[in-house]
């Protein structure tokens, strides 16, 4: 017996009627409650981008080297050294004894070549008293013209012996004095060769001076940059030591390298002992042309996330959500940092915790610390 289609129908509506009870009753409650709000990924600061003016510096790499170098030698020849005065790293004065050889050979042929200027002297004394009796008796015809001719030429012999005996004393002066080897500038002593006992030829290097105790930072510079060089500008060289050495340029390399496209740029460097006990010739250093000071948009450095090799920071939106913005990075001065490209000069940037953010983050916004404050508008 097949249900009447009145049946069905009431029964598929009783169905139905009872699904849409079930489903409110589940509903009912959950809409009573209030809708869930996101929570924040992080709870930051934001600080603004600054505007400060900032140093324009040039970097170089370069080499310590003595402004001058002095090589000091033996002028003596076969002369024994009898004594050394100074060391590496002594300090000397223009004309300071630096050593000194062995002169009793020397004095020896001094007396030697005295007592022959003595004997020629005392010839030329008795030639000159000969040709002046020859002159007086010339017109009298005493004396042949033959014999008064060998009177006035052994007067004028003996001259010249006496002349050549007093270069032969002034010769062993010379070499006399030779036997003290001289500072030829003040300085510093960098390099001794000399040895005690030591019997040396002529020419031989005994000491090698800094001279005036200068030395100079000789930087290698591109060639696109040399025209923002001028002498006299300030250099800050830093070497090993904890504190850089303030120096001066003296002047550029007239040529460049063409195969390195750089050329020298020779730094004075000052002679103070503080300064040289950082500073040594034959280091390596690293220095900064100070070239003037230029108006930058800058923030602290701890909002910049490196991600990628790529510079980022956050930027607040008005929802309290962050937007993440590629930046270019330049200049740093303490603990902030240029922005010169990505960032809007209103911005408002998350100052910490910014490596722990991603694009589009709820944060929750506090007041930045006093001294995070006064960091970044230094």
């Amino acid at each position: 017996m097949k249900p009447h289609p009145q049946t069905i129908a009431f029964t598929s509506l009783a169905a139905i009627g009872l699904l849409g009870l079930g489903a409110w009753l589940s509903q009912g409650p959950r809409a009573a409650d209030a809708p869930a709000q996101p929570k924040p990924a992080l709870t930051v600061s934001v600080v603004g981008v600054q505007a400060q003016r900032l140093p324009l510096n040039l970097s170089a790499n370069g080499s310590i080297s003595a402004w001058q170098e002095a090589s000091v030698g033996t002028e003596a020849n076969g002369l024994r050294l009898a004594e050394v005065r100074v060391n590496v790293g002594d300090r000397v004065s223009a004309g300071q004894v630096l050593a000194r050889f062995a002169d009793e050979p020397v004095q020896a042929d001094l007396a030697q070549v005295r007592a022959a200027l003595s004997e020629a002297q005392a010839t030329l004394a008795e030639a000159q008293a000969n040709a002046e009796r020859a002159r007086s008796l010339q017109a009298s015809g005493a004396l042949s013209a033959q014999q008064i001719n060998q009177y006035l030429t052994a007067e004028l012999t003996a001259r010249a012996r006496v002349e050549s005996a007093q270069a032969s004393v002034q010769s062993q002066q010379l070499r006399l004095r030779q036997t003290l080897v001289l500072a030829p500038d003040a300085g510093i002593v960098s390099a001794r060769s000399a040895t005690v006992g030591a019997v040396l030829p002529a020419g031989t290097e005994l000491f090698r001076l800094i001279r005036q105790s200068r030395l100079e930072w000789r930087a290698e510079v591109v060639a696109a940059e040399l025209g923002r060089i001028q002498p006299g500008q300030s250099v800050k060289v830093q070497g090993p030591g904890p504190q850089a050495v303030t120096g001066k340029v003296r002047m550029l390399a007239p040529t460049v390298d063409p195969q390195t496209r750089t050329a020298l740029v020779y730094v004075d460097l000052p002679t103070a002992a503080a300064a040289q006990a950082q500073l040594r010739a034959g280091m390596f250093a690293r220095g900064d042309f100070e070239l003037g000071a230029t108006d930058a948009l800058t923030i602290p450095a701890a909002a910049v996330v490196l991600r990628d090799g790529f510079s980022y920071v956050f930027a607040l939106q008005p929802d309290n959500r962050v937007r993440q913005l590629k930046v270019l990075t330049a200049r740093r001065q303490g603990n902030s940092v240029e922005i010169t490209e990505g960032l809007p000069p209103d911005a408002q940037v998350v100052a910490q915790g910014a490596a722990f953010l991603n694009d589009r983050d709820l944060v929750k916004v506090v007041a930045a610390p006093a001294a995070a404050t006064n960091a970044a508008t230094k």
